[in-house]
């Protein structure tokens, strides 16, 4: 990748692509073609293809899409369904037309079957139903590393796919009825913290298992497959070690420093029981995360203390 060349991040403002352009201007990359919602909806067809054909980008990072939790997927099935498809097939088949040299679709762990067997390798895809509280994410995620494939085939395109798990770090969205577990629980534990709270209830049991990705190590992995990889299966992106809700709760408690109860309630879902990704196919292409959990987590909660006050509910 020329230090010059044109790129174009969709999703610059959301937790990967803010990282990954932390990444690029790290690496020396100047030329980066950056668009939020009020100068683009990439849900817009005509508009995105106007934007490529003004900016001919020569790579493109396509972390855009509407995300959200568990709460945030059941009540709103149709965004994420729709409005993640629209996105993707705009993105894609606009950089194939306008000569984009080479794409990577960020994907998710969530694109996996339930019950697939531990760690996930990339050939569990398909092979079972999915979690049914992310469904509607999960289906259009699959249907976008597809679509890559698709125009690899057919049109030579060279699009390739990458499949994080849970993501978290700076910039991630703290609103407790639509952020992930992580920063949920970041919130949470400090504002009763706060407020002297003597217990925090958490949702579920704390047993089912997670596997954390810190941001910056994932837009680190981003720019190494961009770099060095060209091919048409996708490509996990993980730690390779996972650890329980109940867990990750205490561990959470500490940093924040609250010392009260911590109270699972078993009458909310648990979403799937472990979701661990096998990453030997990214490890024998030469890279491995840098970020441990407790350092992550600690410069997130640091991340959150600094900006707290302009985060959204």
């Amino acid at each position: 990748m020329n230090l010059h060349s044109p790129i174009f991040v969709a999703g610059h403002r959301g937790l990967a692509g803010s990282a990954i352009v932390r990444r690029l201007r790290a690496a020396g990359f100047t030329e980066l073609a950056l668009r939020d919602r009020s100068a683009l909806d990439l849900r817009d067809q005509r508009a995105v293809n106007a934007l490529f054909a003004e900016l001919r980008p020569r790579y493109v990072f396509l972390a855009a899409g509407h995300v959200g939790g568990i709460l945030a997927n059941h009540s709103y099935p149709a965004e994420f369904l729709g409005d993640n498809l629209a996105i993707q097939t705009n993105v894609i088949d606009a950089a194939y037309r306008h000569g984009a040299e080479k794409l990577l679709f960020l994907g998710s762990s969530c694109i996996y079957p339930k019950h697939a067997p531990q760690p996930i390798r990339e050939d569990c895809l398909l092979t079972g139903p999915l979690e049914p509280t992310n469904e509607w994410y999960a289906i259009a995620k699959i249907a976008g590393l597809k679509m890559c494939q698709a125009y690899r085939r057919q049109y030579g395109f060279r699009a390739i796919s990458a499949m994080p798990s849970n993501l978290y770090g700076p910039g991630d969205h703290f609103g407790l009825q639509s952020s992930h577990v992580l920063p949920a629980l970041i919130r949470r534990f400090h504002e009763a913290k706060e407020r002297g709270a003597g217990e925090v209830e958490i949702w579920g049991t704390g047993t089912p298992r997670r596997e954390f990705l810190h941001v910056d190590d994932l837009a680190d992995a981003c720019l190494y497959l961009m770099q060095r990889y060209d091919g048409e299966d996708w490509v996990n992106v993980g730690v390779g070690r996972d650890i329980t809700i109940a867990e990750l709760a205490a561990l959470v408690a500490r940093t924040v420093g609250y010392s009260g109860a911590l109270k699972f309630n078993p009458a909310m879902p648990d979403g799937t029981p472990r979701k661990l990704l096998d990453t030997t196919r990214l490890t024998a292409l030469g890279w491995v995360p840098r970020i441990s959990l407790e350092a992550g987590l600690a410069q997130t909660y640091e991340w959150f203390l600094e900006n707290r006050s302009r985060l959204r509910n």
